[in-house]
């Protein structure tokens, strides 16, 4: 455990990402507050009581100077910088240093330490936010070149080059997908569908297992559709977009409730504009013919066809109720429907898997070809069940997420794939990245308008979360749904009126 302890000034969102980045097995306490996993204010999972701390994090943080002290064992590292000597001219009027700039030089000093203590050198240096891209887009758009950019990220970042040049190239790829998109004129649409044939290992999502709640299905259906019906009245003036319907696994749906589904948006919804609609198809033990047909039948644009792996061991270990065939089956079956666009999400990092397991999943994708791929780093959150059993899998833990990223980077490299999008979540396996991959032209829009907060996105359905971008700023607002089915099912009518609440305060600034 590490007990982290700071006076003065409040960074404690700010220290603690990178701390964990070095020490990701370690617990953290912060001095004076409920000790947490993962340390919101109580929130999350509490460790046992015997656990004691054997590193210490001590940060003075004064508005001209600050000092750092780290001890672990008989090592101690202490740093004492004056921050005004360090950087003039970023004081305001009132005599307070700029917050990012301070921020930024702490990390840097911070990182150096724990590096130098640790031997451990992060890939994407003091980088902890989950949208790195933003500010390489940002800085696109203000006509910076791409060794400016490259500068920035090295000097103010830490950040490696290979990271760096990632971040650029996927920037560059948003820039052109995203032309002609006004975050004034445009939203999306995120539907919910919170049911599937069982609940994965790893899963933190609110999701349901179909066997235990089909009951609640068509009650769900029910708000749902009325949730849809008000969110056609929202943005009379905005052009819809994207469409993005996920879960969950929305195809746990029968192809009778998932025609009524699809028939429900498209009578709300004006779709002159819209450039995209996908339907996570994701687990092929949910996935007939005649909902393919259905998917095709009413035009939605791509799907997806989640393996995570082909290797049959770690599918059975993760909790996946069905076979590496079936996912093939599924795939080929999609294209005998017509499907000619098809994501196929891959997990690295997973119980018990190595690097050569991923290859051998490569392997086994290349036969099918699909039009793009995403690769997802395994972050295990204190709400999934492999969180909460650490200890069972504790030696099933991989420990090759490198060399697995590299096997997926040079695979879509050889086989023309470019990354598209791009974040990163707490708790990633050596702390690497999420990335989407696809043959030009099949990349998936709405996974960028998410990421890159271009326009508000309606999010319908539990759990749903919508973002209200305020045009033209970087504010954005969250209206939550509630995440139980049952209680969505009796607020209906309580998550619309929120919605409606919000708009109608803030409506002429969206």
């Amino acid at each position: 455990m590490i007990e982290i302890k700071i006076t003065g000034e409040d960074y404690e969102q700010d220290i603690r990402p990178l701390v964990k980045s070095f020490f990701p097995e370690d617990s953290i306490r912060i001095a004076g507050k409920e000790t947490s996993r993962e340390g919101k204010k109580g929130k999350d999972i509490e460790e046992e009581p015997e656990e004691t701390p054997d590193k210490f994090l001590s940060l003075e943080l004064l508005p001209e100077q600050f000092s750092i002290t780290f001890q672990t064992g008989e090592q101690t590292c202490t740093e004492t910088e004056d921050f005004s000597e360090l950087l003039p001219g970023t004081y305001r009027n009132e005599g307070t240093p700029d917050r990012r700039m301070y921020r930024n030089y702490l990390h840097r000093r911070l990182y150096g330490m724990l590096s130098g203590a640790t031997g451990v050198v992060l890939p994407w240096g003091t980088l902890t936010g989950i949208r790195p891209t933003k500010q390489a887009l940002e800085r696109l758009e203000q006509k910076e070149s791409r060794e400016q950019i490259a500068e920035y990220f090295k000097t103010e970042y830490l950040c490696s080059e290979e990271k760096t040049e990632l971040c650029i190239q996927v920037a560059e790829k948003e820039q052109k997908l995203l032309y002609g998109i006004e975050d004034k004129d445009s939203y999306s649409v995120y539907i919910g569908i919170p049911f599937c044939p069982s609940i994965c290992l790893y899963c933190s999502f609110s999701s349901y297992s179909l066997k235990q709640y089909e009951a609640y299905v068509e009650p769900y259906l029910d708000a749902l559709f009325k949730e849809i019906e008000y969110a056609g009245t929202c943005f009379p003036e905005k052009k819809l977009i994207s469409i993005y319907i996920g879960g969950g696994t929305p195809t746990t749906l029968s192809a009778d409730q998932l025609r009524r589904l699809l028939r429900k948006v498209k009578e709300t919804f004006d779709f002159t504009y819209l450039r995209e609609w996908t339907v996570e198809a994701g687990r092929p033990d949910s996935i007939t013919r005649d909902k393919l047909v259905v998917l095709k039948e009413e035009g939605v644009t791509r799907i997806s066809i989640n393996p995570q792996s082909m290797q049959q061991k770690t599918l059975d270990l993760i909790g996946r109720k069905h076979t590496t065939e079936q996912i093939k089956e599924a795939f080929l079956l999609a294209r005998e429907c017509g499907h000619d666009n098809i994501n196929m999400d891959l997990i690295i990092g997973l119980t018990g898997e190595t690097a050569e397991d991923v290859r051998g999943t490569l392997t086994e994708i290349d036969r099918l070809k699909p039009d793009s791929l995403t690769v997802h780093t395994l972050a295990v959150k204190r709400a999934a069940r492999l969180n909460a059993e650490m200890e069972r899998y504790k030696e099933l833990r991989s420990r090759e997420a490198v060399e697995m990223m590299s096997a997926c980077q040079n695979y879509t490299k050889k086989n023309g794939y470019e990354p598209y999008y791009l974040y990163r979540q707490k708790n990633m396996a050596e702390n690497l990245e999420n990335i989407g991959y696809a043959k030009p032209g099949k990349e998936g829009l709405y996974n960028v308008l998410i990421m890159e907060e271009h326009h508000t996105i309606l999010a319908l359905g539990s759990g749903g979360s919508t973002k209200f971008n305020f045009a033209g700023t970087n504010r954005l607002e969250r209206v939550e749904n509630v995440k139980s089915v049952k209680d969505y099912i009796e607020r209906i009518d309580e998550m619309i009126e929120r919605k409606r609440d919000f708009i109608r305060s803030y409506g002429e600034f969206l």
